[in-house]
């Protein structure tokens, strides 16, 4: 990650941007000038950053800043506690290398996903698209993905085709749209929406990638910058399908993300009543309400979803899966899938920890109601020995 630094003697050592979205504008001029609480840094150590979500968080920081970590500063402290928290999932805007730029005067228009519900009613889509007029539906079940619908614009506008690839699962992808045309079809698909998602959300944790047509010369393929090129003298449309599924699963997993971001949220209020007063503020129901919502979260990421493995689609089509996994690399698809479910892991323990308490808490209560009425009718027995 890049470090901050500041023209003369003022500098930080290794901040990223991850702490710095955590701290408001007059801390971040504080920590800005390094003199005012450390005095002139030495040679700054380059560490590994391990990944977290779709952005990085520093676990470690240089060796000249071990007392940061250890000072009693309650700013500092701050900004270490901030670390530690869930960051905004940054996206990396693909950027067009040198070495990519092997031909002159290139179409370049712009891929971008949004999940924007739980499912979508693919069957209705179909008659609801060929009501509308604009777009022609082409089911894809011919090749087995009956979950998927392939929908192309009848009007042109520009040289290059606009498509539309639509998932089951509640996601779309957009081929070469322009906003205002995008803002209308994602409108257009509240109607066939199941459990639609808050637009904020579905605009925030959006994705977006550059395409490139050539012609000729070279094979489709996505380089490590994140830029697709585009073949334009083979057929595309799978290929278009497999860059599609990879983003795809990308934004579906973002929305998991937020919401096991919302449910850690909301459940740090329990762990505080834990830490200072031992007791627990959540009823038997609201317990097994939030175990559902874990059950429910972890069914959808490990069952319902390919996120672990790539799809029986690219088993025998060996030309498309290494676009698909190219895709699924780039947007480090895996190892967010395998942070989510170790957060789930610790989610989990933490309601059965507090379901434990509950229902011992109920054992005892029981108990208790036993032994006073054993003792109301051992009164009842002396009254009536002694009558």
């Amino acid at each position: 990650m890049r470090n901050f630094t500041m023209n003369g003697k003022n500098k930080i050592f290794g901040l990223n941007r991850a702490i710095f979205q955590t701290i408001n504008v007059r801390q971040r001029k504080e920590a800005l000038t390094w003199n005012k609480h450390f005095g002139q840094p030495t040679v700054m150590q380059k560490l590994r950053l391990p990944y977290l979500g779709n952005c990085y968080c520093k676990n470690y920081f240089s060796t000249s800043a071990t007392s940061f970590q250890n000072t009693s500063n309650p700013f500092l402290q701050q900004i270490v506690e901030s670390s530690k928290k869930r960051t905004i999932r940054k996206r990396i805007k693909p950027t067009e290398t040198q070495e990519d730029t092997g031909q002159e005067n290139k179409n370049k228009y712009n891929v971008l996903a949004y999940a924007t519900a739980v499912e979508y009613d693919l069957e209705k889509l179909v008659n609801g698209f060929k009501k509308q007029g604009l777009y022609c539906p082409t089911s894809m079940k011919e090749e087995n993905l009956e979950d998927v619908l392939h929908v192309s614009a009848r009007y042109q506008v520009g040289h290059d085709p606009r498509e539309i690839y639509l998932f089951r699962e509640g996601a779309v992808v957009f081929w070469n749209f322009r906003e205002l045309e995008r803002e209308n079809v994602l409108t257009f698909l509240k109607s066939f929406e199941e459990g639609s998602y808050d637009s904020e959300l579905v605009l925030e944790e959006s994705e977006a990638l550059t395409v490139i047509e050539i012609n000729g010369g070279t094979k489709t393929r996505m380089t490590n910058s994140g830029v697709i090129y585009l073949n334009t003298e083979d057929p595309a449309d799978f290929e278009k399908y497999a860059f599609s599924n990879a983003i795809a699963q990308s934004v579906k997993l973002a929305i998991w993300e937020s919401s096991l971001s919302s449910f850690i949220g909301k459940i740090e209020d329990i762990t505080e009543d834990l830490k200072s007063s031992g007791k627990i503020s959540l009823s038997r129901q609201d317990v097994l309400r939030k175990q559902g919502e874990l059950f429910a979260l972890r069914h959808s990421i490990n069952l319902s979803s390919d996120l672990l493995d790539t799809p029986d689609f690219y088993w025998d089509r060996e030309n498309l899966e290494p676009l698909y996994r190219s895709t699924y690399n780039y947007l480090n698809i895996s190892k967010r899938t395998k942070v989510m479910n170790e957060k789930l892991s610790h989610c989990f323990d933490l309601i059965e920890l507090i379901s434990d308490k509950l229902t011992d808490k109920h054992h005892i209560r029981l108990e208790w109601m036993i032994i006073v009425l054993i003792m109301i009718e051992v009164l009842f027995e002396i009254l009536h020995f002694i009558h």
